[in-house]
């Protein structure tokens, strides 16, 4: 090809309409030759790689610009710059915006990974189980199903003989209760998905902002996206942190059929008696 014709793009377009070049051979020609003159094009900084990379991603519609383009008084050089230029910004946009996106997607999965806490394991113990002959056996029943999540069909059978209780039943307590915390264990998870997506987009909002210029009209837009997006995003994490994995006393209440009140009240007569029993041994 001769590369001092100031329209080499246009001859090969005349060899194509009278027949010389097939469809394919006219891209394959244009195709390298906008390969090899990057430098006449001024995009990315004169960067070949990226220039490379470009093209790739701009030969699907440099085929459909072959079939687009009719001679209205611009040459086919002239239609093919311009193409060029206006996907080379499209281009350079989509890029930033996939960067930016990788970008808050690793920031927020870094900070998810920090909060992340494991559950406290439960330790077998070999031991047999007695009581001192002044506890009361319901408030064991109740201390067990509050720790339901870390006990053992082993100790649930050691428990259920020192209170005098058929095993079976408070093996359907516990399995209640875990029933439970499997239904909220997947609304927690659908939250915090939610909550991590919405973390995603204040991220976002707040990059974007950052590069809108202070003071114009998309600056007051895209800051009052982030703030609605803030708010949002706290009221979310707000409602995940009261979202407890234990049993509450109103579900243990529900499980026995009893009052809640009963529940509340044992508890607290559990919990008065081992303050005062530290403060003995203090």
């Amino acid at each position: 090809m001769d590369l001092e014709n100031d329209k080499p793009l246009s001859d090969l377009y005349q060899l194509f309409l009278i027949g010389k070049l097939t469809k394919k051979e006219f891209e394959g020609l244009a195709f390298q030759y906008l390969l090899d003159n990057y430098d006449r094009y001024r995009q990315f900084g004169g960067n070949r790689e990226n220039w490379n990379e470009f093209l790739s991603w701009l030969y699907p519609r440099l085929s459909r610009a072959i079939d687009l383009y009719r001679d209205l008084g611009s040459s086919f050089d002239a239609y093919i710059t311009s193409l060029v230029h206006n996907a080379a910004r499209e281009y350079r946009s989509r890029e930033a915006d996939h960067s930016l996106a990788e970008f808050v997607c690793w920031k927020a999965r870094a900070e998810e990974m920090l909060l992340h806490e494991n559950e406290p394991e439960y330790s077998e113990s070999s031991s047999d189980f007695s009581l001192p002959a002044d506890v009361n056996p319901r408030q064991v029943l109740l201390l067990l199903l509050k720790s339901y999540f870390f006990v053992s069909d082993d100790f649930v059978k050691k428990v259920a003989n020192t209170i005098g209780m058929n095993a079976g039943d408070i093996q359907d307590m516990i399995n209640e209760l875990r029933s439970r915390r499997a239904e909220k264990e997947a609304k927690i998870h659908n939250l915090k998905g939610r909550l991590h997506c919405q973390h995603y987009r204040c991220l976002t909002y707040q990059r974007r902002l950052s590069g809108t210029p202070y003071g114009t009209a998309n600056y007051e837009k895209m800051k009052a996206r982030v703030e609605r997006a803030e708010k949002r995003f706290y009221a979310m994490k707000k409602r995940l942190s009261g979202m407890r994995m234990t049993a509450s006393n109103r579900m243990i209440a529900e499980v026995l059929g009893i009052p809640r009140g009963t529940v509340d009240s044992s508890l607290s007569s559990i919990k008065n008696r081992l303050v005062s029993t530290v403060s003995t041994i203090k």
